[in-house]
């Protein structure tokens, strides 16, 4: 036996070894292999021919290439690379099953939003395609070995990687460039397909944003701000409900003209309820302070929006009482001058039996809180209405009515009639919640009251490939940016505010915004200042001694 039998044989695990430009590139095509199936079909549709379809993916891939080379430095390369391949994964996984765009407002979304709202979104299908398409080529990239040249000669092939990347992408785009730049100028959702480009690019914009805001001061509105006669002669303190929902699209109110009777309270109820009604954006962290902005949808922006008093503001200087009681994500910095109370964490067992409150937690607040009103009073109320993909856990079993239903966050795996039934539910129950609002107002005798609805968006069910809301606005889907919109006073609030409720009720099928909503809410409360837009006030023309 030769002593070099008696060696141990080795048992450490093959490692290949790669260079660090060979790891890029396959990075960059795994990247465009499996994280851009909605890119791909996005690219066919727009150029339609073979071979410039392929030339500007070619291009695409080389842009990838060159941001692994950008960032995946030495001893950075693997975590760089790690990252793009999960982020790649995560982001693949809306844009492909539900037809999300990662945009700088979904960003914004996702980091707005509550562990409650968001815990939903991560199912079983997620995170086995986060696992496949992430995790798992996360790992190997770890796994491999890589072949380090000296520190000077790594700088020139780096350089060299950089150029190379550089040359091939504008190299390719020159190749039919007139055709390549009047698309991407056209078609703006092409890009915002590729990964892991609209996600970083988004990150970037809203991380701008927010350094934009937090630098400037907070401006003053309508100083002049201030009640008049109206709620001078008032026998009782005004209390005005502000209902903020969540989700509710106008296409499946029977009010509107749904075939499903999905409104039977609201129905028998002395309600305006108004069917053509545009949102100010197509998700809540946008739509919502749009609502209580002065500046509308033309004018709005984030950093605008923080940067100015908003109606609360207006409201609270001509001496109402504000407040703000939340069953969702916050109020967006809205009532930040003033008390928000959150109720998501309420342990009702009537409302909170699955660890999330239905909006049946506002009732009995609202029942104590009406009896004990001796000051004018603005409360607003933010719902979680129709807020999905968990439709199912919006509403009480016994307002399961229609059937069957999609018992699941992962609604892709219902069917499109499970899908409508359990958002029908949901606005079944909004309807009641609204109705139920109505009625203790009604009954209480300590305060002249009324209320104004509107929801902050709508939501898409599948038509189109599309699920949920937050597309761009101007591509979005008539279901995302249509609300429902209703107004009901009391008959001693419309005798003393002089308004004719007839007059509000026969302007139902006019075009709406939220736009109208600021102007309208002052006119309601008595709330005089030079800087409110008399033709956004929905009431004016029903005001019988003004005309």
């Amino acid at each position: 036996m030769s002593p070099t039998s008696l060696r141990p044989r080795s048992t450490a695990w093959f490692r290949p070894s790669l260079h660090p430009v060979a790891l890029n590139i396959l990075v960059a095509l795994f990247i465009m292999a499996v994280h851009n199936n909605t890119f791909w079909q996005r690219n066919a549709a727009a150029f339609g021919d073979t071979l410039t379809v392929v030339v500007f993916g070619g291009a695409v891939f080389a842009l990838t290439w060159l941001i692994a080379s950008l960032f995946a430095l030495r001893w950075a390369q693997k975590p760089v690379l790690a990252f793009l391949l999960i982020l790649g994964a995560v982001t693949s996984y809306y844009q492909d099953t539900l037809g999300a765009t990662i945009d700088r407002e979904m960003v914004q979304n996702a980091l707005t939003t509550t562990v409650t709202e968001s815990k939903h979104l991560i199912t079983a299908s997620f995170v086995i395609h986060v696992l496949w398409a992430g995790v798992l080529p996360a790992a190997l990239v770890f796994w491999v070995r890589i072949t380090r040249a000296p520190l000077l000669r790594a700088a020139l092939i780096w350089g060299a990687s950089v150029l190379g990347a550089t040359a091939l992408c504008v190299g390719l785009l020159m190749t039919n460039f007139a055709t390549y730049s009047v698309t991407l100028r056209a078609d703006k959702q092409l890009m915002k397909a590729y990964q892991p480009g609209a996600p970083l690019s988004a990150t970037l914009r809203y991380v701008r944003m927010i350094q934009k805001s937090q630098r400037q001061p907070l401006q003053p509105y309508a100083t002049d701000a201030h009640t008049d006669e109206e709620v001078a002669r008032a026998t009782k303190p005004i209390l005005v409900v502000i209902v903020a929902g969540e989700t509710a699209r106008a296409q499946n109110w029977s009010l509107g003209g749904y075939a499903r009777e999905t409104n039977p309270e609201l129905a028998k109820r002395d309600i305006a309820y108004f069917s053509n009604v545009s949102s100010c954006g197509t998700a809540t962290a946008v739509s919502l302070p749009c609502m209580f902005s002065h500046l509308g949808r033309s004018e709005y922006s984030y950093e605008a929006g923080l940067g100015s008093e908003n109606l609360l503001d207006v409201l609270g200087r001509a001496g109402y009482h504000i407040e703000w009681w939340d069953n969702n994500t916050g109020d967006k910095q809205i009532g930040a001058r003033f008390e928000v109370k959150s109720l998501i964490s309420s342990t009702d067992p009537r409302y909170c039996a699955d660890g999330e409150c239905t909006d049946g937690i506002f009732l009995d607040k609202l029942a104590d809180y009406a009896k004990t009103i001796t000051q004018d009073t603005v409360l607003v109320l933010h719902m979680i209405g129709s807020h999905g993909p968990a439709y199912y856990l919006r509403y009480p079993p016994e307002f399961e009515r229609f059937t069957p239903t999609c018992k699941t966050a992962e609604i892709k795996n219902c069917s499109a009639e499970e899908i409508v039934n359990t958002y029908d539910n949901t606005i079944l129950y909004t309807d009641h919640i609204l109705a139920s609002m109505i009625d203790i107002l009604a009954q209480q005798t300590a305060a002249l009251p009324a209320l104004f609805y509107a929801s902050d968006h709508g939501e898409s069910l599948g038509e189109n490939g599309l699920y949920l809301h937050g597309a761009p606005y101007f591509v979005a889907p008539e279901y995302q940016t249509r609300v429902p919109m209703l107004m009901w006073m009391a008959d001693d609030y419309a005798k003393t505010f002089e308004v004719d409720k007839a007059c509000i009720a026969k302007r139902r099928d006019e075009a709406f915004s939220h736009d109208n909503l600021f102007s309208t809410v002052l006119r309601l409360t008595d709330v005089h200042t030079d800087t409110v837009v008399p033709e956004l006030d929905i009431t004016a023309p029903c005001h019988p001694d003004e005309s």
